[in-house]
């Protein structure tokens, strides 16, 4: 009796030296997080909202008082990134630069890297935005942003930040099927046309998610398809105007069968996409 006394007793004191591990732990990566949104936190430009972390800044999209999310100050990159930098790839190059604005708690480099190669793996030239020099007479340099799959500058962008919703959205569910939540999905809804502005809102789906944000486009619907196409728990609706696209756009808008893409001809003008948009929200 004595000795099983005693067998219990030890296993009851490594229970609690291993929950005490676990939650200093726990307490460390708090304030790892804490310490890396003191450095690398976003705010509204409008004043009304600060200290988000870089995950809550991207799954916004605008801040709640409509304004921007930006970093609240400008990183300082290292001494010497001019000469340590200049012969990178471009990858490399993102990497380092996206560290700067990017805390290590939130996304590990080597997520980090994994996904800046994911998501400019689909542009046809290596590297993906080549500088042209003396391209246009002696002195002058050409940026290239075109070789993105929609051929359109903003890929650039929306090939990253669709990976980011597909990486960040993962990363939740998984935390939320060990806590027995249900799963986070997204649905972004963008208005587009020839010219003019866009909008994108990200929408709630009956139950299964738990966040509403919105994001502003211009002229982006079939980046913004290209960007999402085929991203896990994520849907995307785009509203255009029958006929008063170009040619090219309703072709990359119309012509894909990834099963999370939606493409919405409405008879009618942008602004009457607009108000079915709104409607939505």
């Amino acid at each position: 009796v004595e000795f099983s006394k005693t067998l219990a007793d030890g296993k009851k004191k490594k229970r609690q030296k291993k929950t005490v591990r676990r939650d200093l732990l726990l307490l460390s990566s708090v304030n790892s997080v804490m310490a890396d949104r003191a450095r690398f936190g976003y705010r509204s430009t409008r004043g009304g909202v600060s200290g988000l972390g870089f995950e809550d800044a991207v799954m916004a999209g605008l801040a709640p008082d409509g304004g921007l999310l930006v970093p609240e100050a400008v990183p300082a990159p290292p001494e010497g990134f001019l000469r340590d930098w200049r012969d990178l790839s471009y990858q490399d190059l993102a990497l380092n630069i996206f560290s700067l604005f990017v805390p290590e708690g939130e996304i590990c480099r080597g997520d980090l890297r994994e996904l800046i190669a994911r998501s400019y793996a689909a542009f046809t030239h290596d590297p993906p935005t080549p500088l042209q020099t003396d391209a246009l007479g002696e002195g002058t340099h050409v940026l290239e942003l075109f070789h993105g799959p929609t051929l359109a500058f903003k890929d650039v962008a929306l090939q990253f930040l669709g990976t980011l919703f597909e990486y960040f959205l993962e990363r939740r569910n998984a935390r939320h099927g060990s806590a027995g939540r249900g799963a986070e999905v997204m649905t972004v809804v963008n208005v587009t046309s020839l010219c003019g502005d866009g909008g994108a809102l990200l929408l709630p789906i009956s139950g299964k998610t738990d966040f509403v944000a919105d994001v502003s486009v211009r002229r982006a619907g079939s980046a913004a398809i290209y960007g999402l196409r085929g991203k896990r728990n994520v849907s995307v609706f785009i509203l255009h105007p029958r006929g008063r696209v170009s040619p090219v756009q309703e072709a990359q808008m119309t012509t894909l069968f990834d099963k999370n893409v939606h493409n919405l001809a409405i008879e009618g003008t942008f602004d009457d996409c607009q108000v079915r948009w709104r409607l939505c929200g």
